[in-house]
């Protein structure tokens, strides 16, 4: 890689790359609102911790695959048409969750919900790969440009998703279930239709995988990666998804203020990961010095569960405050974490397969999310909100060991054999 040139002109994929970000700003709006308004809702008709998170479960697991097929569609039908198929998807998931009816058993419901939830897990992620693939090809080969973009794309849509969850506990206190997910599913709609018109067919296609072997047989920097990946967003969402909402509410948080808080954090966690770049230090090369510091942030990340746990007594009055500054500490670090990973993943894949490498990639970050889920509902149910900041400090230790292996030179993308 080249360093980039302070007098280099915008590069010919700069408006590609904005109206991608712009097209995934809108799902990932409608996507933070649903996550909120499907944990509300059932926890206020009394589902317990470990059943909100089945309900969650389908969508995390739809993801593996999803992203796994998705790369590869994306490089045999074009990345624009796989942002289409993602957003008929989610529209699709939507109105299957409209139908849910009080009045239907509650066997019913949650088997109604998951399979809806599943459907909008695929369509979460092969709009997010074949997003996060076209910057790759637009980029062009600078890593400087490379790490800013990749870091504004995910930053911005993190707070766009922050904003979505603020956004689902307003929408169900005044629309009420239903009526949120038409109006979502009407904005996604008009998503789809600027996609529809703005981006070329082409763009991303190439020659894929002719073979399971090849599809999965990635380079040693990418198996790290996404083992890391894995075990990083297992460690967030294992007290994000179950734990720390229902921990607030049981302190006497109301909904607007736990969706508030949710959006704030994430919000705050997006800002963040679009400042990376200015605080991980750069090198010519796009990888001596971004390792090394990835393996410092993933450090640092591990120590603050455990300090957190320590510092809070779920039996005093202001147990919830100080959970709430533990988190925030802990969204600054990984929002470092989750941009490098982001840039590192680019910056190892293949040009000519990106999408592949990058469906690989987040098929590992859709696994980390599905234990990180499934981890949420149990361990809160054993043993409260320090059981899950326990199973959050595992994680991270065993993230930041992976790390120790990244390469700190560019590896071929190659089957091994």
């Amino acid at each position: 890689m080249q360093p980039e040139s302070t007098s280099e002109p915008s590069p010919p994929g700069l408006k590609q790359y904005l109206i991608v970000t712009a097209s995934y700003w809108g799902f990932t709006l409608t996507d933070g609102a649903l996550r909120m308004l499907v944990l509300l809702h059932f926890f206020k008709l009394g589902y317990s911790p470990f059943t909100l998170a089945l309900l969650f479960l389908l969508y995390e697991a739809a993801g593996i695959a999803a992203n796994l097929i998705g790369g590869w569609l994306a490089t045999r039908f074009g990345i624009a048409r796989m942002l289409m198929v993602g957003l008929v998807t989610q529209i699709s998931g939507f109105l299957l969750l409209s139908a849910v009816s009080l009045d239907w058993s509650a066997a019913l419901s949650v088997a109604w919900v998951v399979m809806a939830q599943g459907v909008c897990g695929v369509a979460k992620d092969l709009t997010k790969t074949a997003s996060k693939s076209a910057i790759k090809l637009t980029a062009g080969g600078a890593s400087g440009r490379l790490f800013k973009w990749v870091a504004w794309f995910t930053g911005s849509k993190n707070a766009m998703k922050g904003f979505g969850f603020f956004l689902g506990g307003l929408l169900l206190e005044g629309l009420g279930f239903q009526g949120a997910l038409w109006l979502m599913a009407g904005l996604l709609g008009l998503v789809l239709l600027g996609v529809v018109f703005s981006l070329p067919s082409n763009l991303g296609r190439a020659k894929p995988s002719k073979s399971a072997k090849e599809l999965f047989s990635k380079s040693r920097a990418l198996n790290l990666l996404a083992a890391s990946r894995l075990a990083l967003f297992g460690a967030r969402d294992v007290w994000f998804v179950v734990g720390v909402p229902v921990f607030l509410y049981s302190q006497g948080w109301t909904f607007p203020m736990v969706g508030g808080f949710m959006a704030a954090w994430t919000i705050g966690y997006g800002l963040m990961q679009g400042l990376a770049p200015q605080v991980v230090p750069r090198s010519n090369d796009g990888l001596s010095r971004e390792v090394p510091a990835s393996r410092a942030w993933a450090f640092g990340l591990a120590l603050v569960p455990v300090a957190m746990v320590f510092a809070i007594d779920p039996s005093l009055a202001q147990a919830d405050l100080w959970l709430v500054l533990g988190l925030s500490l802990f969204g600054l670090a990984f929002a470092v974490n989750s941009s490098v990973h982001s840039y590192l993943v680019l910056a190892y894949a293949g040009s000519e397969k990106a999408a592949e490498d990058v469906g690989f990639y987040y098929a590992a970050n859709a696994a980390g999310r599905f234990l990180g889920t499934l981890l949420s509902g149990w361990l809160y149910g054993v043993g409260g909100i320090a059981a899950c900041l326990w199973g959050s400090a595992l994680l991270l230790a065993v993230g930041f060991l992976l790390s120790l292996g990244f390469p700190r030179q560019p590896q071929p993308n190659v089957i091994e054999p």
